[in-house]
């Protein structure tokens, strides 16, 4: 019989802690290894690209950054279903240079769709979007019943 040494990080009040964790490196694998390989024929997935974002979770909002530059804020469309952002866009190669002049391309083109499950519900009526300098920004206010409650506690 093998002994499990005891980690005080994994939260052993959600049954469901492993399976998350594990799906979240599957998706961060896959994440990498499709998006990442500008030098590769890519077959089926050839000008498919998905932009780098980041997630943040603070005590009233979620907040995703976003790299998509090269883009006017008119190209970005942004939604919320349920549980889940959407972030899509095309990125347009530039119409001033010819294929055949090119000597080298790694910049990723075309259209992109990425969807992200967020970590607790959100209120969609109140997301907010700043788009500065090719990094899109999203603040998007929990809703109140998942907001964490301050509970008092009186003495006597």
């Amino acid at each position: 019989m093998s002994l499990i040494r005891r980690n005080p990080e994994k939260n052993w009040t959600n049954p469901f802690f492993e399976l998350e964790r594990l799906q979240n490196e599957m998706n961060r694998l896959f994440d990498f290894s499709l998006s990442r390989w500008p030098e590769r024929d890519m077959g089926i997935l050839e000008g498919a690209w998905s932009p780098a974002i980041d997630i943040y979770d603070s005590r009233d909002n979620i907040v995703v950054k976003a790299d998509i530059p090269g883009l006017s804020k008119d190209e970005i469309e942004v939604s919320v279903h349920n549980d889940t952002l959407v972030i899509r866009g095309e990125k347009k190669r530039e119409d001033k240079i010819k294929e055949d002049e090119f000597v080298r391309t790694e910049r990723f083109y075309g259209g992109f769709h990425r969807a992200v499950t967020l970590p607790s519900a959100v209120d969609a009526d109140k997301v907010k979007a700043v788009y500065n300098n090719g990094v899109l920004e999203l603040t998007l206010p929990k809703r109140e019943e998942v907001k964490p409650k301050q509970i008092q506690i009186d003495v006597k």
